[in-house]
């Protein structure tokens, strides 16, 4: 079965978006079932919920486990998020031992599937991700540029 990665990051582009509503860094996560089917989704919703691990990754991980068949164990799924990684979220996709990590726009300050650190294919852990980086890169990226960007203008 092929994964349709490409409608999957352009819904979480749209959660991304959904984000700046309430003044979230705009980064969206859905988690693919084995079967292809969205399991869960999530924004980011540190602001929001005023909580530091409310990252779009951990909330849509945390949703996906509730309704996944194996309990916190998401083996088969595929996560999908419109911004690389940080350390908690890659630790996070590893934990869930989610079978794949797609991500959009590389972080090169904070990215923990390759970029600054690659916690996903560590060596050392015993689960290792396969990783697909630049999925829609550019449109996550310009969505990131364009809220710091206003950001800045405050």
């Amino acid at each position: 079965m092929t994964l349709d990665l490409d409608g999957a990051m352009g819904r979480a582009l749209e959660l991304a978006t959904a984000a700046q509503q309430w003044g979230d860094t705009p980064i969206g996560a859905v988690v693919l079932g084995p079967d292809g089917a969205v399991l869960a989704e999530a924004a980011n919703e540190r602001e929001k919920r005023g909580d530091p691990t409310a990252h779009a990754e951990v909330l849509a991980l945390r949703a996906a486990a509730e309704r996944h068949g194996d309990g916190w164990r998401l083996t088969g799924c595929t996560l999908v998020v419109t911004l690389e990684p940080c350390t908690m979220c890659a630790g996070a996709s590893v934990l869930s031992r989610v079978d794949r990590v797609v991500y959009g726009a590389d972080d090169p300050k904070a990215g923990a599937a390759g970029s600054l650190w690659d916690v996903v294919r560590d060596r050392r852990l015993n689960h290792r991700p396969e990783v697909t980086a630049g999925v829609r890169a550019e449109e996550s990226a310009a969505l990131l540029r364009a809220f710091f960007r206003d950001r800045r203008r405050l």
